[in-house]
């Protein structure tokens, strides 16, 4: 059997989850499924109080969405997969655990997305980019990407990363508030703060912890639901449009 791309440890009361697909982590249908399993694993466990999200590798949390894999699929197969990607991320957002996304290496797009879904997020320092760069590839950001980020973050701020789809650098990250902390060298103290955080929130009572994540996220769920199937729509219909194409099978070099 080949190894997992979705990895899961146990320190304590804290699961460890990995993304272990290569060097990228590009997300596809086989990382989304492992990816639900160990979420749903990680919330019926009544000895897990808590989840770190990381990568297994200090280059990528994340590329994004796996293109060279993604661009040739037909419509209902690529829509199967979306529909999909949109599941784990309201699994992962609502999640009645707290969860913590240590961000070892770029977290660009879909990759950005994961991160985003957690409670919260702690991001190696150097050279490490993350941002939403959808519109670049001629495709709209995902809207419950979008739904949570204008929650998180100023409304100026979340109009500039959506609409010029440009990667920020972990200290306009902070400023922004899409990170929370940035730990620098030596790579291990990334992990050490963010099973440390874990742990912290883990130690809180879970059902109240529980109720009160409930209310936030809770509103975005609802928007989501509501507007889903139109923004998919246009999602769709943009992944296919010709200028898409021609942008997206650019962006196919990079893997």
């Amino acid at each position: 059997m080949a190894d997992p791309f979705v990895q899961v440890q146990h320190v304590d009361e804290i699961a460890v989850i990995t993304l272990a697909k290569g060097v990228t982590n590009a997300i596809d249908d086989a990382l989304v499924a492992q990816l639900s399993a160990a979420l749903r694993d990680a919330a019926d466990d009544p000895h897990v109080r808590a989840l770190v999200l990381t990568s297994s590798n200090r280059k990528f949390f994340s590329i994004g969405f796996n293109i060279p894999s993604l661009y040739e699929l037909q419509s209902d197969e690529f829509a199967h997969f979306y529909d999909a990607f949109n599941r784990v991320c309201l699994q992962l957002y609502t999640l009645p655990k707290p969860s913590v996304a240590a961000v070892s290496g770029h977290a660009l797009a879909g990759g950005c997305i994961l991160a985003l879904c957690c409670d919260y997020r702690i991001i190696a320092g150097g050279r490490k980019l993350m941002g939403l760069n959808e519109v670049k590839l001629g495709v709209p950001v995902p809207f419950i990407a979008e739904c949570i980020l204008r929650q998180l973050i100023r409304e100026r701020d979340a109009q500039q990363v959506l609409e010029t789809g440009e990667f920020y650098l972990p200290e306009h990250l902070l400023a922004m508030g899409l990170v929370d902390a940035i730990e620098p060298e030596p790579a291990d103290r990334l992990m050490e703060a963010a099973i440390e955080t874990a742990r912290s929130l883990g130690s809180l009572p879970l059902s109240a912890y529980a109720a009160i994540k409930h209310s936030r996220t809770d509103p975005v769920q609802v928007e989501v639901f509501e507007k889903l199937e139109e923004r998919n729509r246009i999602f769709f219909e943009s992944w296919y449009s010709p200028e898409a194409r021609l942008l997206l099978s650019a962006a196919m070099e990079k893997f």
